[in-house]
């Protein structure tokens, strides 16, 4: 009885352990905070990074409803309706992002050893966070980490535009019409950087999960920007 009445003291004694917190399945920002190395990258590994992003499954997922939206709203656009149109409009979409990532990411930045990650301040004040993704679409770190001008962009925006008049449907492809997808490319490229220096915050405090809505309005817009005759 002795025996028993000491197991029972035991097992009284014993707490049960706390349930660790569930991670969620995806983390829906933590492409978002993928910053500078602190060894520069690589020609190759910069080749790496600009293949990542076009291949990873959150790209591929606002790739897809963008193009849902966009066809959706608008059956008459050059891409035409139904199934077929939102074929063709993802094919353009995807063609865009492998030929962006190309010249903004690997080659420009390999040929003029640019950093090409954005960099965000998590810990600077609003407004200079504000000031700052506005401004990196031009200035940005070069790999000796010193600032330089943002020639992935500058440079890469133009030759992607004039590629895209091989294949988007619908756009006229004269100096005029390039010149003013250029500008208006670089007036919207700090919507992207809005998206990678507030969302992970805004996520954060939330606790919804809104980074797929929001990319799909970014890619919304891009692709139509790109696309407009």
């Amino acid at each position: 009885m002795a025996s028993g009445g000491g197991n029972s003291q035991e097992s009284a004694n014993l707490q049960p352990l706390p349930c660790p917190p569930l991670e969620p399945l995806i983390d829906w920002y933590s492409r978002f905070l993928n910053g500078p190395q602190v060894k520069p990258l690589t020609p190759r590994e910069k080749a790496w990074l600009a293949i990542r992003n076009v291949v990873d499954p959150f790209n591929g997922l606002t790739i897809l409803g963008g193009s849902a939206v966009s066809v959706g709203f608008d059956a008459h656009s050059p891409y035409g309706p139904g199934m077929a149109g939102f074929g063709k409009y993802v094919g353009v979409s995807y063609t865009q992002d492998l030929t962006g990532e190309f010249f903004c990411t690997f080659l420009i930045p390999s040929i003029m050893h640019q950093d090409p990650h954005y960099h965000r301040m998590p810990e600077a004040s609003i407004p200079r966070r504000i000031r700052h993704a506005i401004t990196q679409v031009a200035w940005t770190q070069g790999d000796n980490g010193k600032g330089m001008v943002n020639y992935g962009v500058v440079i890469g925006a133009a030759a992607s535009d004039e590629i895209s008049n091989l294949y988007v449907p619908g756009r006229e492809t004269n100096l005029p019409a390039s010149a003013e997808r250029y500008a208006t490319g670089l007036a919207t490229a700090p919507i992207d950087n809005f998206v990678s220096e507030f969302l992970p915050d805004v996520a954060r405090h939330i606790h919804v999960q809104i980074v797929v809505i929001q990319r799909i309005i970014n890619q919304v817009a891009k692709t139509d920007t790109s696309g407009t005759p």
